[in-house]
């Protein structure tokens, strides 16, 4: 009979499901304590310790990808966007910054769930540290962007979006040119990734980064616009209870 720790991740298999379902459970969990505990001294201090717990995460991945036995020059690189999400998501956690909440936001809820729904995981099945790693990492910060809009009443605003969207025409500028020097493919900005995901619909490299580029960009506007929306219904609404 083969180890389960030997058995190769294969995505939607019982162990896919069962991280789903965790992340699932997590993510209203994390709601409904946010939303009970508001900003209390108690909220606080587990909004600090959840910052805490996702740096020390992204300390931990790097250190293992960065030992001999792991280090590959385009894997082992805190450049992905998840890594930066991740940054971006503590800080946000600890300082309570509407710039690092954005990023988190936009990155948090759109691109991280990819590798959620469509995870690029090439190694061994649970309980390897390679998977625990993987999904920890990508779990936090999902879980952030959600607990920070839905449990503490954080908001996008336009602002946000041009923001975000600066940073990441930034981001893959400077990687497109890094892959090229390097041979790396950070991002999958200069090849697609072995295995099926939605990019494999989206035309051959270097075009599918431009319907992919109008793709995010396009979700990252709709999930601004119910917010906005809302924040100008509420403005009239508060003048004239003013009146």
């Amino acid at each position: 009979m083969q180890v389960l720790s030997a058995r190769v991740f294969e995505p939607y298999h019982t162990s896919h499901w069962v991280v789903l379902a965790l992340f699932a459970i997590g993510a209203v969990a994390l709601v409904s304590l946010g939303r009970r505990r508001g900003h209390t001294a108690a909220a606080r201090r587990f909004t600090h310790v959840f910052g805490a717990v996702i740096l020390a995460i992204l300390i931990g991945e790097l250190v293992y990808y960065l030992l001999p036995a792991h280090w590959t020059l385009g894997h082992s690189l805190p450049l992905q966007l998840s890594d930066l999400a991740g940054l971006s998501a503590a800080y946000a956690l600890f300082s309570m910054r509407q710039w690092a909440y954005s990023l988190t936001y936009y990155w948090g809820l759109t691109l991280s769930p990819q590798a959620l729904l469509t995870p690029v995981l090439y190694g061994p099945d649970f309980p390897n540290w390679q998977f625990v790693l993987f999904w920890a990492w990508h779990f936090v910060v999902v879980w952030a962007a959600i607990y920070l809009t839905w449990g503490l009443g954080m908001r996008p605003t336009w602002r946000s979006y041009r923001l975000v969207v600066t940073v990441t025409v930034c981001w893959a500028a400077f990687l497109l040119v890094f892959n090229h020097l390097a041979g790396t493919n950070y991002g999958y900005l200069n090849a697609k990734p072995a295995i099926g995901t939605v990019l494999n619909v989206l035309g051959p490299w270097p075009w599918y980064l431009i319907p992919e580029a109008i793709l995010v960009f396009g979700i990252w506007a709709l999930i601004t616009w119910p917010w906005e929306r809302a924040t100008r219904r509420r403005v009239p609404d508060l003048r004239v209870a003013d009146q």
